[in-house]
């Protein structure tokens, strides 16, 4: 539960389609970079205002020493190689469909976890494979290349057969918080900050390890 739209719709969906859901939050970065950086706390309000709304339990949970070591560094490393890496994928990789899920099945007895990512899951020949959410606009499959089988068959994906407009619509008429809240850019989500305040925490965060500033060359796909 991440104190947005596609989460908060995703619960519900859930509920609707007989699941007992209770809601976990996580947070992964700590916000002693200054409050105008962070947006955990108010994420975190939304969250509880929408499992208020729906009466489902929330649980919380901080993975942000998890995140800086196997996310967060990575990050920096590859950066600073001259590549262009995507946290979100590492996070997907490490963070949500890793540590999360290892929290929610062993501490709290989950069976599956559910994310508002748009993609579908498919049992095919025995295994659990990703396919395109329905909304070709807002598909996320290629961020959660990195799973394993065994990951995507602990994972519900409620909306990935919906569109954004009907996500939406939902929120809005259930009355939750979140019903037009702003979705963060894929890329922009670093640290569970927006843009412009990822690039400063960076730099108030760890100025040793500020993102290096280089000439690169550009090239298209024909090189």
């Amino acid at each position: 539960m991440s104190g947005g739209v596609d989460s908060s719709v995703s619960a519900w969906l859930l509920q609707q389609q007989g699941y007992q859901v209770e809601g976990l939050f996580m947070k992964n970065w700590e916000e002693d970079d200054g409050e105008e950086y962070c947006t955990a706390a108010a994420d975190l309000a939304d969250a509880q205002a929408v499992c208020d709304k729906l009466g489902i339990e929330l649980h919380t949970v901080n993975f942000a020493a998890e995140y800086w070591d196997n996310v967060f560094e990575l990050f920096l490393a590859e950066y600073k190689a001259g590549r262009t890496p995507n946290p979100d994928i590492l996070c997907n990789k490490e963070i949500k469909f890793k540590a999360f899920l290892e929290f929610a099945a062993e501490d709290l007895g989950a069976d599956y976890i559910a994310t508002g990512h748009y993609v579908r899951r498919a049992d095919v020949d025995g295994k659990s494979r990703l396919l395109r959410g329905l909304d070709s606009n807002k598909d996320q499959s290629y961020f959660l290349y990195t799973l394993s089988h065994e990951q995507i068959a602990q994972s519900l994906f409620p909306v990935g057969e919906l569109e954004k407009p009907q996500v939406r619509k939902i929120a809005e008429d259930l009355g939750l918080v979140t019903a037009k809240k702003k979705t963060l850019p894929a890329f922009a989500s670093l640290a569970n900050v927006n843009s412009a305040s990822s690039w400063a925490v960076i730099s108030r965060r760890n100025r040793a390890k500020s993102l290096p500033s280089m000439a690169m060359k550009l090239v298209s796909t024909r090189g």
